[in-house]
């Protein structure tokens, strides 16, 4: 295993944002194009672990590949090349932190929601249940249970909170008035289209992707899918011989790190708890089961 990118130093060009995994560069010369590069960066509960999963940066960036491909007939996406070769030159003296794990991608005026698709009742979703059937303004049947199915499946978008900060869970309504009725509704239908093609193609691999959420951005006058798209770092993926509702699911991303740090006498704040090596690699190898399931 190569050495863990946290973050990636490009003197030359101009960092423009430091995410939980991504980091964003505008480039000289280029005011379109921005280079995205995800790190091998992990956070639970909003706060950036210390110890980073070294590769997960190049598994994201794999699957994201995958789906843009895959979906490119449903929606535009900001993807211009994941081939070095073909990035501005002055991109190319950083080959070494660039490697698989780098995107040159339009430059778009990016929707402040997070347009989340939920096909089963996990989460915070189920949390909210919990106390009100009527949850983000979606009247849902009485006694359902952890894990339970959908009738179909659900738009439920937030709002996009800044580092550090929690993800705020609207309704429709919400939405449109602050992004307009028009947008909203092409949004949500985008959403769900990508979504339900994504899951049926998913359950073949024998995948469940009980939710996921989508970033998308304005490309001129055309919506464009933006960021990472059905990643385990931005998804909930089961494993479909092991679904059993009434309860919580195993699934392929971070629960390892979840059930690790649920155990600990620790406020969920920074700073971060140390993370055993154990935990970590349990953690990539699920990222990686799921690359590989969904890929081959």
């Amino acid at each position: 295993m190569n050495e863990a990118v946290i973050a990636t130093e490009c003197p030359d060009l101009h960092l423009i944002h430091r995410g939980k995994v991504r980091d964003m560069f505008e480039i000289p010369g280029h005011a379109d194009k921005l280079l995205m590069v995800a790190t091998d960066r992990i956070s639970a509960y909003d706060v950036i672990m210390a110890d980073p999963i070294p590769g997960k940066g190049k598994i994201l960036t794999e699957i994201s590949l995958f789906w843009f491909k895959l979906l490119g007939d449903i929606v535009p996406n900001h993807l211009i090349s994941a081939d070095i070769e073909q990035f501005p030159l002055v991109c190319q003296q950083y080959w070494a932190q660039l490697e698989g794990r780098s995107m040159l991608v339009k430059r778009t005026k990016v929707v402040p929601i997070e347009c989340i698709v939920r096909g089963y009742l996990s989460g915070s979703f189920w949390s909210a249940y919990k106390k009100s059937t009527t949850v983000c303004g979606f009247k849902l049947p009485e006694g359902m249970r952890e894990s339970d199915k959908f009738s179909e499946p659900l738009f439920t978008p937030s709002t996009k909170a800044e580092l550090g900060m929690h993800d705020e869970n609207i309704s429709i309504e919400q939405m449109r008035k602050l992004v307009g009725g028009e947008l909203t509704d092409q949004m949500a239908a985008v959403s769900l289209r990508l979504y339900q093609w994504a899951a049926d193609y998913a359950r073949t691999k024998g995948i469940i992707i009980a939710d996921t959420k989508f970033e998308m951005g304005m490309d001129g006058e055309t919506l464009t899918l933006v960021d990472e798209v059905l990643t385990p770092d931005s998804s909930r993926f089961w494993p479909l011989d092991q679904y059993m509702p009434g309860k919580g699911q195993p699934s392929f991303d971070k629960q390892f790190l979840r059930d690790y740090l649920s155990s600990l006498d620790w406020n969920k704040q920074p700073p971060p708890p140390a993370v055993p090596a154990e935990i970590l690699e349990k953690t990539r190898s699920r990222y990686e089961e799921a690359k590989e399931k969904l890929t081959r």
